[in-house]
C-alpha cells in the first residue's frame, strides 16, 4: 500500500479588475431595471421607494424613461463598487 500525502494547493490568483467591474455593473443595472419595471405594475414598492431614494437626487423617478436613467445609475454605481472590491482583494493578495 503506498502512502500518499497530500499538500495543501493555494492558487493565489488576481482579479481582473475591469471585467470584474463589467460583470458587477451589468448585475445590478439588470436588478435595477427589473426591478423598477415590475414598480410601474404596482410590484416590490419597498424596493422601489428604496431605489428612488438613492437616485432621486439624480432626476429619478418611477416612470418608463427613468427606468432607463436608473439602469444607467445601477450600473455606474456596481461598476465602481466591484472595480473597487476588486482593487482591495488584488492589494490584500500582494501583501501576504
Amino acid at each position: 500500500m503506498k502512502n500518499h500525502t497530500f499538500e495543501k494547493i493555494t492558487l493565489d490568483l488576481e482579479i481582473n479588475s475591469i471585467k470584474f467591474g463589467l460583470a458587477g455593473g451589468i448585475l445590478i443595472a439588470i436588478c435595477i431595471a427589473l426591478i423598477s419595471s415590475a414598480g410601474l405594475y404596482g410590484y416590490f414598492p419597498f424596493n422601489n421607494m428604496f431605489i428612488a431614494d438613492i437616485y432621486s437626487n439624480f432626476g429619478y423617478t418611477l416612470a418608463w424613461p427613468n427606468v432607463v436613467l436608473g439602469t444607467v445609475y445601477g450600473f455606474i454605481n456596481g461598476f465602481i463598487l466591484t472595480f473597487i472590491f476588486a482593487h482591495i482583494y488584488n492589494w490584500l493578495l500582494r501583501k501576504r
